[in-house]
């Protein structure tokens, strides 16, 4: 599945392709909040404009370097606490260009070729237990390190917590939670390229950045005891598929920002306390949840990232931004503009910006 090179990663997915599961935004954000749930159906995937792809290439031009260089770090890191004795197994579909990346840069700095699979995990549902005791058969010697993209509540870190808890429980089998990730502007995860929170070009867009594949879905009609949990690959969109744009261009940067990739990532490894989970994000969305009398924290979406989620597949009820000006934010801006959705200074955050999600049950309208 997917428009990734086979050596870059192998989807443990089951193929829905031929299933109609798209909703029109509003009739999926009203099923989600009323006992349904978001793996059951997918969102109608944004068709952006040309204004838009060309911001998507701006920013990728901008900051290839700068991300080069986090991936680098969160490489190194990796690398420091593993050693090459491991597989990396990267959070479909956020996650799969970040480990996609991390694959490569070790590839390319240190000649090792390290396993790399995408499987789902699921909030309120949990992670593919037949996606990891397939792993645990391929590698059964190799320590499995989980990749992200960035961290926004932490809710996904919390999932994978109680998830190898689980596995730990009903397999016997060891492993470790820790998240790693490219941006951790939520300060819940211990192993980061950066926290500070930029535009990740791949969260710009959907599938066309992500292999051409959709969020992953989890229906007792669809999947079986004994499947992998399910997503559609979009092979449609071909023509419009930047995928390896992306992961190309940041990749050509890595010989030129490794040196500074390591010397950041021993730096992280002799102060160790600057690598803390405070989880100070939260504290933030406790602050907005109360300032603006939200009940559900789920309609509470922080940085950049998930930001750009609520603009492309969620009903947008308002966005906090630090600042107006804020560089990093030039696609939310264009983005609340082109969906009419007012956008309000709210400074002091830790992240650059925050989606709130419209209620439809009433608060926060």
């Amino acid at each position: 599945m997917g428009s990734y090179k086979q050596e870059d990663v192998i989807f443990l997915l089951k193929d829905l392709s031929d299933i109609s599961l798209e909703q029109r935004t509003e009739v999926r954000e009203a099923a989600m909040q009323t006992g349904g749930h978001y793996s059951e159906s997918l969102a109608i995937e944004y068709q952006p404009t040309a204004e838009y792809i060309q911001l998507f290439q701006d920013t990728l031009d901008d900051s290839a370097v700068r991300i080069a260089r986090a991936v680098g770090t969160v490489s190194e890191m990796i690398i420091q606490k593993n050693g090459f004795d491991v597989v990396l197994a990267s959070l479909a579909r956020g996650g799969t260009p970040i480990g996609v990346l991390i694959k490569r840069y070790i590839k390319q700095i240190y000649g090792v070729e390290l396993p790399h699979y995408s499987l789902s995990i699921i909030r309120g549902k949990g992670i593919d237990e037949n996606a990891l005791l397939y792993m645990n058969q391929k590698h059964p010697d190799k320590r499995v390190q989980f990749v992200d993209g960035w961290t926004g509540k932490g809710a996904i870190r919390k999932v994978l917590m109680a998830a190898c808890s689980l596995m730990k429980q009903k397999h016997g089998l060891e492993l470790n939670d820790e998240l790693a990730v490219l941006a951790d502007p939520g300060y819940c995860a211990g192993t980061f390229g950066t926290r500070e929170d930029f535009l990740i070009p791949s969260a710009c867009l959907n599938s066309t950045v992500s292999g051409l594949i959709s969020r992953t879905v989890l229906r007792s009609d669809l999947i079986g005891p004994d499947d992998f949990h399910g997503a559609k690959y979009y092979k449609q969109w071909k023509d419009a598929d930047l995928t390896s744009v992306f992961v190309d261009t940041i990749s050509a940067h890595f010989n030129q920002t490794a040196a500074s990739s390591k010397a950041e990532a021993l730096h992280m490894q002799a102060n160790p306390a600057q690598n803390d989970s405070t989880w100070q994000g939260l504290k933030d969305i406790a602050h907005i949840q109360s300032d603006f009398g939200i009940t559900d924290i789920n309609l509470i979406k922080p940085g950049v990232g998930e930001t750009t989620r609520v603009l492309l597949r969620r009903v947008p009820w308002k966005i906090l931004v630090d600042r107006l000006d804020n560089a990093n934010l030039k696609h939310i801006l264009l983005l609340a503009k082109d969906r009419g959705v007012p956008v309000e200074e709210y400074p002091n955050m830790t992240y650059s910006c925050c989606g709130i999600i419209k209620s439809i049950k009433g608060e926060s309208e």
